[in-house]
């Protein structure tokens, strides 16, 4: 299996080290390959495979998405099993697939991005794609939250840092309520998936 992990990087920017990943993916749809695309990595192989990402039209997630809800498909996608069918989970992404790759089959969103989980084939992979972060805790996003903090007041996603405190709260309280086995419950799904003969 392979995993495309998170980043910082903006896609439309088409930086030429943008443009190395989404070819990297691409060579990889080459291969028998079970592939779990994790944000950044959604949104690479979406567009590697012929769909499209743009900034979020709803905003931003900033360490927390709410209110992820699977739908009928995703009910129905080993991604989800044993998976809550609405839940919160870490997050961080001012990007969405707004465009979906062909064959795609849309699993769950939220009311930020419309694609907050996607099936998809690729050449000879299958990707599980999702647009949000189980394998990071929400210590870490309150952590990158405070890192990057005076690049989001520049970005206007916060007005002061009263604004900040208010929304790391949220996620602090959020983190109270969390479940470590049931947030990282897509891992353990991808993994089992792989190991399939």
């Amino acid at each position: 299996g392979i995993i495309f992990t998170g980043g910082a990087m903006r896609l439309n920017d088409m930086t030429d080290e943008i443009k190395k990943h989404i070819n990297f993916a691409s060579d990889c749809f080459k291969h028998n390959n079970k592939i779990l695309a994790i944000c950044w990595g959604l949104q690479v192989c979406s567009t590697a495979a012929g769909g499209k990402v743009s900034p979020g039209k709803n905003g931003a997630h900033i360490g927390i998405a709410t209110e992820v809800e699977i739908n009928e498909e995703g009910k129905k996608n080993p991604i989800y099993k044993n998976k809550r069918l609405k839940f919160n989970t870490p997050a961080f992404n001012f990007d969405e697939v707004v465009s979906l790759p062909k064959g795609s089959t849309l699993l769950a969103s939220n009311p930020i991005n419309k694609v907050m989980g996607l099936n998809f084939k690729s050449g000879l992979s299958n990707i599980w794609g999702i647009q949000y972060h189980p394998e990071i805790t929400y210590s870490k996003m309150v952590s990158l939250i405070h890192f990057r903090k005076e690049r989001l007041l520049d970005k206007k996603a916060f007005s002061d840092d009263e604004e900040i405190d208010a929304h790391v709260k949220i996620i602090e309280d959020e983190n109270k309520l969390s479940d470590k086995d049931s947030r990282m419950e897509e891992l353990k799904n991808w993994l089992d998936f792989i190991n399939e003969n």
